[in-house]
């Protein structure tokens, strides 16, 4: 059976990964831990089939290429630098917190300070499948807090490349501790030649890469681009390794970068998801294989101290750093909730510390245990989150003075704003997402005066800086609204795609100008029934509007293709 063992391997994780992955989405979890109880089920560990682990691992090591390939595609140093001045400091505050936390449990269990580090570094990063699943079912992805949210992952992203560079400075032989000197050395080597790998990338790889692809998708061949995606991956992935002694999953990461920069990046992206979603099913299925379940009973307060700082200490932590910033409990609480969780970047870590013999199997098999139990409950735990809000309405002091520090900090943006409007804005638009921008160009074109209100402060500040009018806060406090001279607007347009935060506007707005005309944006046609009540004038769903527009190109191509169907006849009576 050994010259089939690749085949009877990919065979039965993939198969036990369909089952158990189509389970856990049934019962409303991640398919992740579907994936990794796959693999538990076809580990050495469990009786039955016992898959090749060895082979497992390399599979997994394409997966690992493939994620970090597809995470520098959809690299935007854009999305982090409208959110910078919460997500840098917020994410390495947390993640020192984090890293610490978990070093001193790991200390505390008779660790060494190295292994802990490495401990505490692969608990602290959050996954990103995870992240966005749950923003997306509440419906909080275009939102401030969202956004927030996904920068905050992105800068955790970013550490954790660095930390794959500086990974084998943190191993010494076993019963020595970390040198500080030979980490300085080797971390300032690691860091010179990831200079060297990024300048190539930079210099070379944006100028032939996007050269390349553009010539291969000249000659109209779908297979021969997708190949050539592949090849790009893999091949800047083992060129850094061989050449460069950086990780795997690091030149992939570039590699993704650099294929970002093409004109052709949208169809790069699209070809490489199927791969990536196959290869990173199996490294889930791998990393579920090594797990050792006796390890539960063997290092009990190990996964109990890990699963404290997932679920305790990180949201807690994150929640104070965004506070003590001066923004508003909401964001706190999503990024909070969002964060309390572990992923597949823990697992990338895990597995290089492992290799260099830097973490040990037990802390492997805790942070497995820890995964599957944050993912599990993370949902439930975000929605636990958000009511914590709920909760802080009903002690009007503690709601006030969590108000005004939010307040605070768009006190100086505001400031400008007074100083500078004396006229009534004709028009209000709430949120300046890409909804927002485009409604503010449109009222531009016709001539109407607006005003912006919006949650980001570095948004408000840049839109004043262009001689705009802004306003920084919550369009559901009469006050922010009062500020913005809703009493005297002829138009409100709310841009975001929550109904629910729409209602709580517009019916702010209609106590202060009962005669002002409503236009607001609802994700799906059932929110009508939350809306009705406050009686908007217009309302566009998303739903509708896609419908709409994917009937009116459906007509025009076939036009274009000569094709006029016949109307099918009324049906007769009897």
């Amino acid at each position: 059976m050994h010259e089939i063992s690749l085949i009877t391997t990919i065979a039965f994780g993939l198969t036990a990964a369909l089952f158990c992955g189509l389970l856990a989405k049934r019962v409303g979890v991640s398919p992740i831990v579907g994936y990794l109880i796959a693999g538990m089920i076809v580990g050495p560990y469990t009786p039955g089939f016992s898959g090749d682990v060895g082979l497992a691992l390399q599979l997994a090591e394409i997966g690992v290429i493939l994620l970090m390939f597809g995470v520098g595609l959809h690299f935007h140093i854009g999305d982090l630098l409208a959110v910078r001045a919460i997500a840098i400091p917020g994410a390495l505050g947390q993640s020192a917190a984090a890293t610490l936390c978990g070093a001193l449990v790991a200390v505390w269990l008779g660790w060494t300070w190295n292994a802990g580090i490495v401990l505490g570094i692969a608990i602290s990063v959050a996954s990103t499948v995870v992240l966005l699943r749950v923003l997306m079912d509440a419906g909080a992805v275009e939102t401030t807090e969202g956004r927030v949210a996904v920068g905050w992952l992105v800068v955790e992203d970013i550490i954790t490349v660095i930390i794959l560079v500086l990974l084998p400075a943190l191993a010494t032989p076993a019963g020595e501790t970390v040198n500080a000197k030979a980490v300085l050395l080797s971390g300032s080597i690691a860091i010179g030649k990831l200079a060297g790998l990024g300048a190539i990338m930079a210099v070379v790889g944006v100028r032939v890469v996007p050269w390349l692809m553009l010539r291969v998708a000249s000659l109209r061949s779908r297979e021969l681009f997708t190949l050539t995606v592949l090849v790009i991956a893999m091949a800047v992935a083992t060129a850094g390794y061989l050449a460069f002694g950086a990780s795997m999953a690091l030149g992939a990461f570039l590699a993704g970068m650099v294929v970002a920069q093409s004109k052709l990046s949208h169809q790069a992206a699209a070809d490489a998801l199927p791969m990536r979603d196959a290869f990173a099913v199996l490294f889930f299925v791998s990393v579920g294989m090594l797990f050792d379940w006796h390890a539960i009973l063997h290092a009990p307060w190990l996964i109990v101290g890990t699963l404290a700082v997932i679920l305790v200490v990180k949201p807690f932590v994150a929640l104070v750093i965004v506070l003590a910033g001066k923004n508003s409990l909401r964001t706190g609480l999503v990024v909070a909730g969002g964060l309390a969780q572990i992923g597949e970047f823990s697992f990338i870590v895990a597995e290089a510390a492992k290799k260099l013999g830097i973490l040990p199997g037990e802390g492997h098999h805790a942070i497995v245990a820890a995964a599957i139990v944050s993912i599990s409950i993370n949902p439930w735990l975000f929605t636990q989150f958000q009511r914590v809000e709920d909760w802080v309405n009903r002690w009007p002091t503690l709601r006030d003075w969590l108000n005004r520090r939010a307040a605070a900090k768009g006190a100086s943006a505001n400031l400008k704003h007074l100083k500078r409007v004396h006229d009534a804005a004709e028009v209000v638009i709430v949120g300046y997402g890409p909804v927002g921008r485009a409604i503010e160009h449109r009222v531009e074109e016709i001539g109407l005066s607006h005003l912006v209100i919006e949650m980001s402060v570095d948004t408000v500040l840049a839109l004043q800086g262009q001689g705009k009018r802004a306003l920084y806060g919550d369009a559901t406090n009469s006050q922010i609204l009062e500020e913005a001279g809703i009493r005297h607007a002829t138009y409100l347009v709310v841009t975001l795609p929550d109904a629910a935060v729409a209602y709580a506007i517009l019916n702010a707005a209609r106590a202060l100008n009962p005669n002002i005309k409503s236009l607001v944006r609802a994700r799906y046609l059932n929110d009508r029934d939350l809306l009705e009540p406050v009686n908007p004038d217009a309302v566009c769903y998303d739903e509708a509007e896609a419908a709409t527009a994917l009937s009116i190109l459906l007509r025009a191509h076939a036009r274009a293709d000569g094709l006029r169907p016949e109307k099918k006849p009324a049906p007769t009576e009897g």
